[in-house]
C-alpha cells in the first residue's frame, strides 16, 4: 500500500467563504498514482471545514445565510472564546456544523462520487493563510 500527503493553502480575503476544491484533491489523486483507495481530505484550522455537496450557488447562499442565524457573527460579545480576545467564536461553531473533513473514495484513479458531489473548503474566520490536508492511500 502506498500513501500521499498533500497540503493546499488558501487565503480567503471575506470572513465566510466556500470553495470548490475538487479539482485541487482530484490533481493530488493523479500525482500520488493510487488507483484504489481512499482519500482524506480535512481542513486543519479550527475555523474551517471541508465538506462534500453540490456546486450551486443558491445553496451556498443558503448554507450562509443559515449558518449565520444559528451562529452570528454579531454581537461578538455572546461567545465567552471571545472574551479571549477573539472575535471568532461564531467561526468555530460553524466549523462544527460543517465538519472538520471527508473521505472519499477512490476507483479506478477517480474520486468515486455520486452524481453532482464535490468537495469543498469552508471558512468562516477568513482574512489569514490556512491550510487544507489532503492523504490518500490505497494502491
Amino acid at each position: 500500500m502506498k500513501s500521499y500527503r498533500k497540503e493546499l493553502w488558501f487565503n480567503i480575503h471575506q470572513r465566510m467563504e466556500f470553495v470548490n476544491i475538487t479539482a485541487n484533491v482530484e490533481e493530488a489523486l493523479r500525482e500520488s498514482g493510487i488507483r484504489e483507495g481512499l482519500c482524506l481530505v480535512n481542513a486543519m484550522h479550527i475555523t474551517a471545514s471541508v465538506f462534500i455537496n453540490d456546486d450551486e450557488t443558491g445553496l451556498h447562499q443558503d448554507y450562509a445565510k443559515w449558518l449565520e442565524r444559528i451562529a452570528p457573527h454579531d454581537p461578538i460579545s455572546q461567545y465567552r472564546h471571545n472574551r479571549t480576545g477573539e472575535d471568532n467564536g461564531d467561526a468555530h461553531l460553524k466549523r462544527q456544523v460543517m465538519g472538520r473533513g471527508v473521505v472519499v473514495a477512490v476507483t479506478d484513479g477517480r474520486l468515486d462520487f455520486g452524481p453532482w458531489e464535490r468537495v469543498f473548503y469552508g471558512e468562516f474566520d477568513g482574512r489569514r493563510r490556512k491550510r487544507v490536508l489532503v492523504k490518500i492511500i490505497g494502491e
